[in-house]
């Protein structure tokens, strides 16, 4: 099984317009349950903590191997996503490994 991990920081000149950018990402990630082949799980966490270090959300999402993961990444609902969500994002970390 591979995990693949994704935390964004993203745009927004207030709360309000913050809050209304996570909620997009999230709706649009979480539209892609049942959709890719291998994505065994996807959850969406949005920060609370509200420490100046923290990511406003992350992406948790197992696979059932790497090749599954690999065409996620090509994959049109995918694409669909990242097109929705343009240039929403000011930072982006990413972290993929295998687990047992």
């Amino acid at each position: 099984m591979l995990k693949h991990i994704v935390m964004w920081n993203l745009r927004g000149d207030s709360a309000e317009e913050k809050a209304q950018a996570v909620q997009l990402l999230k709706h649009s990630f979480e539209s892609l349950r049942g959709q890719i082949p291998g994505l065994l799980h996807l959850e969406v966490g949005v920060d609370s903590s509200r420490v100046d270090y923290a990511c406003d959300v992350v992406l948790y999402s197992e696979f059932d191997s790497q090749a599954s993961l690999d065409g996620y990444a090509k994959h049109p609902a995918h694409l669909r996503v990242r097109e929705e969500l343009g240039d929403l994002r000011i930072a982006r970390h990413q972290v993929d490994y295998a687990s047992d």
